[in-house]
């Protein structure tokens, strides 16, 4: 049979069984190694609170705390939330990520 992908969507290699995760968008479980997986960075508060309490601040080089949150998409999510795209035959065998998007342009 025809194999799509290398890796078969995975990214198991030799380990038996992996624990599943929930998605973040639908809730549904999915095996850790084939979750799409992302990294969130937001702001506790959003930008008129900050600067609120930018202005009543008694430190002046405090920074305020920030949320990491790992999120887990399932594949059909992450496609149709557009998180990742499909590739052509040839695009697929391309292993490095992409270019990021900083932003602020640095």
């Amino acid at each position: 049979m025809t194999v799509k992908r290398r890796n078969h969507g995975r990214n198991k290699k030799g380990r038996g069984h992996v624990k599943r995760v929930r998605c973040a968008s639908t809730g549904k479980a999915v095996p850790k190694d084939k979750a799409i997986k992302r990294m969130v960075v937001r702001s506790i508060v959003d930008q008129s609170s900050a600067r609120d309490i930018k202005e009543a601040r008694v430190f002046e080089n405090y920074q305020l705390p920030k949320l990491y949150i790992k999120q887990y998409y399932s594949v059909e999510a992450a496609v149709h939330q557009r998180l990742v795209r499909s590739r052509s035959k040839e695009d697929r065998r391309i292993r490095e990520p992409p270019e990021r998007k900083r932003p602020g342009g640095r």
